[in-house]
């Protein structure tokens, strides 16, 4: 083999081994950024709440939810003190978008599922047929029958409004106390991840096993709600 050969050659190899080594180093990115799914939670401060319900009204426009059920709720608690003086606790209630959802393993039709891509819990009403086993299962007892669809239904942090639209769930863009916070708990630089980190939080009937996904600042008086 002439000089001329051997350079030739060398220089093949090394371009070779350059795209081999690139095309491998491609696809680990690519492989790696598509383990790199999103984990929407949410956090509910009960030091900042108020009670003053505007969430409740936002998400009943945003979501078109009829009177006489509610996708949210915020429960006040008994008085703390004496009038005039008396103060209250708000605690918000609604899905809790649990990793391991009782809901979406005995759904008979796959209408109750989880979101892969976002982690949200939601029901495709077309599939729903209305069973109501999602609903006796639920140890949080936040679903209901939506009167006009006929199918079962709950918040999905306005997955299918808000969301769609890169907008934040309607209860977080209209509370007046910053009180919800919202976000990527995958994400450790995202507000929730830094909030649920550095702030004492709790989260609802974990011991069943449901891992929710709904955070709760505990106010100050009482006890943390069960």
């Amino acid at each position: 083999m002439t000089a001329c050969s051997r350079r030739n050659f060398v220089s093949g190899m090394g371009a070779l081994i350059l795209m081999t080594g690139t095309s491998i180093k491609s696809v680990g990115q690519n492989a790696s950024e598509a383990k790199k799914t999103i984990r929407y939670a949410m956090l509910h401060d009960e030091t900042a709440c108020i009670g003053c319900t505007a969430c409740m009204d936002a998400c009943r426009e945003t979501n078109q939810v009829p009177e006489g059920v509610s996708r949210l709720e915020i429960i006040r608690s008994e008085p703390y003190g004496e009038f005039p003086n008396a103060e209250y606790e708000f605690f918000r209630h609604s899905c809790q978008h649990c990793h391991n959802a009782p809901c979406v393993h005995v759904c008979p039709t796959g209408a109750s599922f989880v979101d892969k891509e976002t982690g949200i819990v939601d029901v495709h009403k077309d599939l729903c047929v209305g069973c109501q086993y999602c609903i006796a299962v639920c140890p949080y007892r936040v679903r209901f029958i939506h009167p006009v669809y006929k199918s079962a239904d709950k918040c999905n942090f306005c997955r299918d409004t808000n969301l769609a639209n890169g907008k934040l769930p309607a209860c977080v863009e209209s509370c007046p106390t910053n009180a919800l916070t919202f976000g990527d708990l995958n994400d450790p630089d995202s507000a929730i991840s830094q909030k649920v980190k550095s702030q004492q939080v709790y989260r609802t009937k974990v011991e069943l096993g449901t891992d929710p996904q709904l955070y709760h600042v505990p106010a100050k008086r009482g006890e943390l709600r069960r």
